[in-house]
């Protein structure tokens, strides 16, 4: 069974983070932590009880941004991370005065944003060694 929960616990979503973009991407650890944790909203999925993924929603101007998501390996390939996207999306709706979503996608999974109705925008680049796009869903 999964679940998608609203979370105050940050270790619990950086440990996550820490196996998925540090341990099997090669992030550094520079570039996954920042001070941004504290402000944002945080979910986290479960399945069977246990967490598996998280994203990290923070607020802006009118846009909310979707970052940090992430999946372990295990549940990857269940639908999951769709879930995971859906509930940040819906989520955000349920902020007043958010009018559009954006997120910085690695390019690999350019597909996988487009199916959940996401427009790539603007030119690829670099984020930590791994090349990306923007992305954005108009709410």
């Amino acid at each position: 069974m999964i679940e998608i929960i609203e979370t105050r616990d940050i270790a619990t979503c950086r440990t996550l983070r820490r196996i998925v973009f540090i341990e099997e991407q090669g992030v550094s650890e520079a570039d996954e932590v920042d001070d941004k944790d504290d402000e944002a909203i945080h979910l986290l999925a479960m399945q069977n009880g246990q967490p598996v993924g998280t994203a990290r929603l923070l607020v802006q101007c009118g846009t909310g941004k979707v970052g940090r998501v992430c999946v372990l390996s295990a549940a990857r390939g269940t639908g999951l991370g769709a879930a995971l996207i859906r509930a940040a999306v819906d989520r955000l709706r349920m902020v007043p005065g958010v009018e559009k979503v954006k997120l910085g996608a690695q390019t690999h999974a350019l597909g996988f944003y487009e199916r959940l109705g996401f427009a790539a925008i603007g030119e690829e680049f670099d984020d930590a060694g791994i090349p990306h796009r923007d992305m954005v869903l108009m709410l």
